[in-house]
């Protein structure tokens, strides 16, 4: 059946109500003779740190004409939750496990040595655990990656080794966008692979477009007839922030006001559009935001264009996204591709100006932190506390915390069922067995922790958990237990006071007014639910007086050392040796 006559064959039954959707999912029940549709394309996009509102589609500012695009074909998730950090959030959704089922418990930049050899600490997937792609591969899908993999790149950790068929990837928390570099002194380079080889990146590299082009070149190599799992796991929104200058320019003015006016703008947008409810309180700013009035005029304008920059790398991201979904089109897949796009977690409010060791590792790498072509190459932009809060208004806090600021981010799944809002309480976990589903694999769901979405997306269910059922979170210490209206949450310091507070999320969902104090007996019985949680999934304690931060910078003094203490060491003894045969002539020469 040619494209054309699948879609017109599409509408009709739509309009008769025959299928409850137009794309491949849970599909009718056909006439003896009827030819079953083709498997449908599944493609997987991962934004990095993005907020609940950062795309257009859920009322923000920033231009994501791509994502809108796709958005009104099919279903805009309000309920979804991920994982604090980027690594354990991919692995869920790869896998269809909770975190510490799957090897990946936190990162490896904030893991304290007392977990370092705990079952689920291993930092990287554990033998035993089956991805989604490898799932699909035996389901006949070609199975494609490009982009941002950070989950282990020694020997059968690569995305080769686990059921990708083609793969160029990052394996690192972040790196240079412009360049083959790293951004951070916990890795000396930037360690990418195409399949199962270190790669070396073109000249004219830009992360996003890199992404894309080279997922198009391994479409082109993919047989017309069979089905494929694309994952593009774009760079962008994390630090450095970077684009190109064309897609800065139309926000050069745009953040002049601050961080405030900006996470009140989108409260009042979210509050506007049924995403946060008209008489729920605002949660102030962290303590870490400052003021933006107490800031000298100077401060402000960098701020405001980092901000510019954290926008444009948004919209150029998305614009690139468009090229790929123009591509599809050409080759005439698009029509029968289902888009799953979602952030891994809330904004980044890290910054790089407030050590003097990371200034001087920029110093030393060339990078710039002013305003000077900001977001261009040798530039290193970030938004910090302020704005990382404000892109995650109308929730409390932002990346690396438990908080709502945290973990809510958006979820978009395109090109099955009809447009519609849901605000179904989803979990990364749950990103997988959908994907199962629509290929048509009839055990999506088999030893998973995910439940797959696909009746939400044809409008036969409201929920897919039910509201006495609880689902936990941990990364680093810091944890939630969701169920029902209400969530426990915990957040170690830096972050929180690491203790438990409980939040009515229907009333409160900027995570305001606690509840723990008033209602004692349902904070204890939903700590209880999470102690069984992290008994089965085998969250290990946190060690005495832990802080991620503290912890970070420990590891990554650790690798530096490793890295440079032999060069380091060779160096000294040359000065020395040097010194010495000064000293020597002078004598001489006396």
């Amino acid at each position: 059946m040619s494209v054309r006559a699948r879609r017109a064959f599409a509408v009709i039954a739509l309009v008769s109500g025959l299928v409850p959707g137009l794309y491949p999912g849970r599909m009718p029940v056909h006439a003896a003779g009827a030819v079953a549709a083709p498997a449908p394309n599944l493609v997987l996009v991962v934004v990095d740190d993005a907020g609940l509102m950062d795309f257009s589609a859920y009322g923000g500012e920033i231009a994501t004409p791509t994502i809108d695009a796709l958005a009104r074909r099919g279903t805009r998730f309000t309920g979804y939750r991920t994982s604090p950090l980027c690594a354990p959030s991919r692995a869920m959704l790869l896998t269809g496990l909770d975190s510490h089922r799957t090897g990946i418990a936190t990162i490896p930049e904030v893991l304290p040595p007392e977990q370092a050899d705990a079952p689920g600490y291993g930092m990287r997937l554990a033998a035993g655990v089956t991805t989604v792609a490898e799932r699909l591969r035996d389901a006949g899908y070609r199975t494609l990656m490009t982009g941002k993999w950070h989950l282990g790149h020694g020997e059968g950790d690569l995305p080769v080794d686990h059921g990708f068929d083609r793969s160029f990837v990052l394996d690192a928390s972040g790196a240079d966008n412009w360049s083959q570099a790293p951004y951070m002194p916990y890795y000396d380079s930037a360690p990418w692979f195409e399949d199962a080889e270190p790669a070396t990146l073109p000249e004219d590299f830009y992360s996003s477009r890199f992404i894309v082009d080279r997922m198009v070149e391994y479409l082109d190599d993919t047989p017309p007839d069979k089905p494929f799992f694309a994952y593009l796991a774009f760079q962008a929104i994390h630090i450095p922030v970077q684009a190109p200058a064309a897609f800065i320019d139309p926000y050069r003015s745009r953040y002049a006001e601050g961080w405030a006016a900006l996470r009140e703008e989108r409260a009042k947008r979210a509050r506007a559009s049924g995403l946060f409810p008209p008489s729920a309180p605002l949660a102030p700013l962290p303590p870490a935001a400052p003021s933006w009035d107490a800031l000298a005029p100077e401060e402000r304008a960098l701020w405001a264009a980092r901000m510019a920059a954290n926008a444009g790398m948004m919209t150029a991201m998305d614009h690139e996204l468009g090229r790929f979904l123009a591509a599809l089109t050409r080759r005439g897949l698009a029509d029968n591709t289902v888009f799953v796009i979602v952030s891994d977690n809330g904004p980044a409010p890290s910054r790089a100006d407030d050590d003097w060791r990371m200034r001087l590792w920029l110093a030393a790498r060339g990078y710039r932190l002013d305003a000077a072509n900001i977001g261009g190459p040798g530039s290193y932009a970030f938004i910090g506390p302020g704005w990382a809060a404000a892109a995650a208004s109308p929730l409390d806090r932002y990346k690396f915390t438990a908080a709502e600021g945290g973990v809510r981010v958006p979820l978009i799944i395109a090109g099955v069922g009809r447009p519609q809002l849901s605000d179904a309480f989803t979990v990364a976990p749950d990103i997988a067995p959908t994907l199962l589903e629509l290929a048509g694999r009839s055990d999506p769901q088999d030893g998973l922790d995910g439940r797959s979405l696909v009746p939400l997306l044809h409008g036969e269910a409201d929920s897919v958990y039910g509201p006495d059922e609880a689902v936990g979170l941990e990364v680093a210490g810091n944890a939630a237990l969701y169920r029902g209206q209400y969530k426990l949450v915990r957040n170690l310091p830096p972050w929180g006071e690491g203790r438990w507070r409980l939040f009515d999320l229907q009333a409160d969902p900027g995570e305001t007014r606690d509840l723990a104090a008033a209602r004692p007996a349902l904070r204890d019985e939903l700590a209880a639910a999470y102690d069984r949680y992290a008994a089965r999934v085998g969250v290990q304690p946190m060690p005495e007086s832990y802080r991620s931060t503290e912890q970070l910078e420990r590891n990554a003094t650790a690798r530096m050392l490793a890295l440079y203490g032999p060069k380091l060491a060779v160096g000294v003894v040359l000065l020395f040796m040097a010194a010495m045969v000064v000293l020597v002539l002078r004598r001489r020469s006396q």
